[in-house]
């Protein structure tokens, strides 16, 4: 019995390992690798359990990717399954940039064109993620509306606490404006983890949530702050990897932890491994702390979508039939919208588009990526040729 144990375990951490090597592509390509080896060839689950852990993981900030092979190790192979597929799906990418970081840690970028280039890039990339996140999550004059007010909020209240008072806010709103909400299908997925672990988990999220810019404030050490920065980026973050730059643009850059041209050239690294574009994190922890800040950074970024996942999908069956509950998560996903638009412009546009030229180029980049359909990594190498020229 121990050793059919260990051995799901291994297979667990062999398989998410490959995917981890070979997952190029973004989140939702992620999903498709998960679907091919998971569903298909090894029938860990069936075609609808997979469906409604991944409706659950795309409800939840965080990397929804990263979620759903956490989901599936531990409904695989209890918590040390969740783990196992964690490690093994991320360390690939976090190893690559990590040592990346290091190696131009300290170079000076100075002003070339190719770190233009990224900027650019940067501006099409974004861009194209919030679009597409606001036609899904904001298709109504309501939810238009709460985004908007996100957006000027979080423009004009520039705190660490601002964006975690509008999405409470916002969830307030959801609550009351869509309490009829009724939601089309329910999950019978089985999930072998206790609720009383599931409330623990729950309670550490949002305990960290809201006490972590306190401790911040009141010890003003430099690990604390840098670990309260990716896990609040990490919370409230919806829609993928792609979405969180302008988070951690703004928690990073205009601190001084680390200047624009080395956050720049740690994305355009991240978009060409495999795995989650999340461990981004781990590249600027490697920059503002060596390797130690760069697996305190990956803990601490990917720390919430652990938390939500093992605290929500004991309770998803009676969530996702709750119509009030579906309502505060629509009036959250509106706010996230209008707080990534506000992130977006400060400091992303504003330090990026300095010109008519820049304009254009960055057009034709966001066009090539949303409507010729082109890969991230083909936008990467097309900015960075264009910004020399530029």
């Amino acid at each position: 019995m121990k050793q059919s144990k260990l051995s799901v375990l291994f297979e667990i951490l062999m398989v998410s390992a490959k995917l981890g090597f070979t997952s190029f592509g973004g989140p939702i390509a992620h999903l498709g690798y998960f679907h091919d080896e998971y569903v298909r060839r090894r029938k860990w689950l069936d075609e609808q359990a997979y469906a409604n852990l991944v409706a659950l993981c795309q409800f939840l900030p965080g990397p929804a990717s990263s979620q759903v092979g956490i989901g599936i190790g531990v409904m695989r192979g209890g918590l040390l399954g969740g783990i196992l597929a964690f490690v093994g799906f991320t360390i690939p990418s976090v190893v690559m940039l990590i040592v990346f970081a290091l190696i131009l840690n300290g170079l000076d970028f100075g002003e070339a064109g190719w770190i233009h280039g990224l900027k650019i890039v940067a501006v099409a990339v974004v861009a194209h993620a919030i679009w597409g996140m606001g036609q899904k999550l904001t298709p109504d004059t309501t939810r238009k509306t709460v985004a908007l007010l996100a957006l000027v909020c979080t423009l004009i209240w520039q705190t660490a606490y601002s964006q975690v008072l509008v999405i409470l806010t916002a969830a307030i709103a959801g609550f009351i404006i869509y309490k009829e909400q009724k939601e089309d299908s329910s999950s019978n997925i089985e999930f072998p983890i206790s609720r009383i672990l599931a409330f623990v988990c729950l309670g550490i999220f949002f305990g960290l949530l809201i006490f972590l810019p306190i401790l911040r404030d009141l010890t003003a050490s430099s690990w604390v702050a840098m670990f309260d920065s990716f896990y609040r980026s990490g919370s409230l973050v919806f829609g993928g990897g792609h979405v969180v730059l302008p988070l951690l643009e703004r928690e990073f850059v205009p601190s001084g932890w680390l200047s624009e041209e080395e956050f720049l050239a740690g994305y355009g690294a991240a978009q060409a491994v495999p795995g989650p574009l999340f461990t981004f994190a781990a590249y600027i922890g490697a920059v503002v702390n060596g390797w130690a800040g760069g697996m305190l950074a990956t803990f601490a970024i990917f720390l919430p979508a652990f938390l939500l996942v093992l605290g929500s999908l004991p309770f998803w069956v009676s969530l996702s039939r709750n119509p009030k509950i579906k309502g505060a998560l629509l009036g959250v996903n509106a706010a996230v919208v209008g707080i990534l638009i506000s992130a977006f412009y400060t400091p992303i546009w504003t330090s990026s588009i300095l010109s008519p030229m820049d304009f254009a180029f960055a057009a034709l980049l966001f066009s090539l990526l949303a409507f010729w359909k082109l890969p991230p990594w083909v936008i990467v190498v097309t900015g960075i040729i264009g910004g020399i020229f530029l």
